[in-house]
């Protein structure tokens, strides 16, 4: 049996639903540094915003749900972006006290105990969990999750 060369694929963007579009870009706008790339303009009824930087398309905004995200149901399980360096993380810690985010964990953990890698775990406004980390720097944080992925159990 041959097996056909499958293209090397990268993640494009990300879609998020959201109960209000409004709080919801300007969250991601102020936290996140994203600038809106695009959006539905004055048409109540179909409200939509892409959010990105550069022209380039990170996250697309759909407004068309009500409710809470729920983290026991099949799907999305945190969206992660990635920075430099651990000191870009703290950065990005400092603007989200600032704007009073729900943390997952307290501070800068270690995605794994000793590993070099960690972050900040936060929530959006309609509860999406969210993570901003650096692949290395943080292998003196906590692990709250010991030897398991931080990322992965919250």
């Amino acid at each position: 049996m041959t097996i056909a060369t499958q293209p090397v694929l990268a993640t494009g963007h990300i879609g998020l639903n959201v109960t209000d579009l409004d709080r919801s870009r300007d969250f991601y706008q102020r936290a996140l540094g994203l600038e809106v790339q695009a959006s539905s303009g004055d048409d109540d009824s179909r409200r939509w915003a892409f959010l990105g930087r550069d022209g380039i398309v990170q996250i697309t905004l759909w407004q068309q749900s009500d409710g809470e995200f729920s983290p026991k149901s099949p799907g999305l399980h945190h969206l992660s972006f990635q920075v430099d360096t651990i000191e870009q993380v703290r950065e990005v810690e400092t603007t989200l006290k600032a704007l009073s985010v729900t943390f997952t964990h307290d501070g800068v953990v270690s995605h794994g105990f000793s590993a070099p890698s960690g972050g900040v775990f936060f929530t959006d406004p309609d509860g999406i969990r969210l993570e901003v980390y650096a692949p290395t720097g943080a292998h003196d944080a906590p692990a709250p999750s010991g030897p398991a992925p931080t990322c992965g159990f919250f």
